[in-house]
């Protein structure tokens, strides 16, 4: 005779680890690297195919390895204030001597 049954989960909890979540790395504390609440406008702008698709593999390594970036458009502000800092040096830019080789 039976005297206990085993204890199924059940899957409709609140307190169940998310596999979504747990694969994005959402949910982690950011490490600086979480968008800022600040007025956000959408930008179009053409690049070419090249650096789009090793902009998004750069994304996908960078969660996989963990680093806590919420999106493409984080990753994307953070290397366009980089760059123009870099424009702000003048004459030592890495940038702006690519424009005159």
């Amino acid at each position: 005779m039976v005297t206990h049954r085993k204890k199924t989960p059940n899957f409709f909890e609140d307190q169940t680890i998310d596999p979504v979540e747990t694969a994005t790395g959402h949910g982690k504390v950011s490490k600086g690297l979480s968008s800022v609440s600040t007025p956000k406008k959408k930008a179009g702008f053409y690049i070419s195919t090249g650096v789009l698709e090793r902009f998004s593999r750069k994304f996908y390594e960078l969660k996989l390895a963990g680093v806590g970036i919420d999106n493409k458009s984080t990753l994307l502000e953070l290397a366009l204030n980089f760059a123009l800092d870099d424009m702000d040096k003048g004459a030592q830019s890495r940038i702006l001597q690519s424009f005159n080789t």
